[in-house]
């Protein structure tokens, strides 16, 4: 008798490798279900829906880069190093995630319009939920490191965070993440540069 959870497993598999490489609108549920090797009716058993079934894959996607991105802060030596974590997270993550088109967050959100006001959306909740981590985390790792506006500090970084990725899709520059921690360095320098006092002011 087959296993439900590791059917579950293989359909959001076979599900993440195909939307996230052909596209999300052009991969049906008949071909997720073909490529796990159930029959249409075990997916939807199991999800009910392709926008459930996208919302488990994103579910599972945040959860797993998160704990990328917590381990490369808990070996990060110093606060400079863990707000610069970040980068090495997303190289771990990439080489445990196997090959996609690019931050599966992003595509979904490149073909996926935003809910209208009023309008519930548990997909892009996910994404927005994504953002959210993301900023409150390199927030909380500014204000660690000193910076004097970290809201400022963590929308700078967030900015160079989202060019590693458009970096991915584009294939230039082919290997975006030293670049990336090269520039967010440079951001951090200026932390410590202590501001300009006008005489008489």
């Amino acid at each position: 008798m087959a296993n439900p959870q590791l059917t579950r497993t293989r359909i959001l598999d076979a599900a993440e490798g195909l939307f996230f490489h052909d596209g999300i609108a052009s991969t049906g549920v008949d071909r997720a279900a073909a490529a796990a090797g159930v029959s249409i009716v075990t997916l939807y058993k199991h999800f009910g829906s392709k926008d459930n079934l996208l919302r488990e894959i994103l579910a599972r996607r945040l959860q797993d880069w998160s704990t990328h991105w917590e381990s490369a802060i808990a070996a990060a030596e110093s606060p400079r190093e863990r707000v610069l974590a970040i980068f090495d997270a997303i190289e771990t993550f990439r080489a445990s995630a196997g090959e996609t088109q690019w931050c599966c967050f992003l595509a979904t959100a490149s073909e996926r319009p935003a809910p209208t006001p009023g309008s519930e959306d548990p997909v892009f909740d996910l994404i927005r939920q994504d953002t959210a981590m993301v900023t409150k985390r390199l927030t909380s790792l500014a204000t660690d490191a000193g910076c004097p506006d970290p809201g400022s500090g963590a929308a700078a970084l967030l900015l160079v965070y989202n060019g590693v990725l458009a970096s991915l899709l584009r294939g230039a520059p082919a290997d975006p993440l030293p670049m990336a921690r090269m520039t967010a360095g440079l951001v951090l320098d200026t932390w410590a540069v202590p501001p300009v006092v006008v005489p008489g002011k």
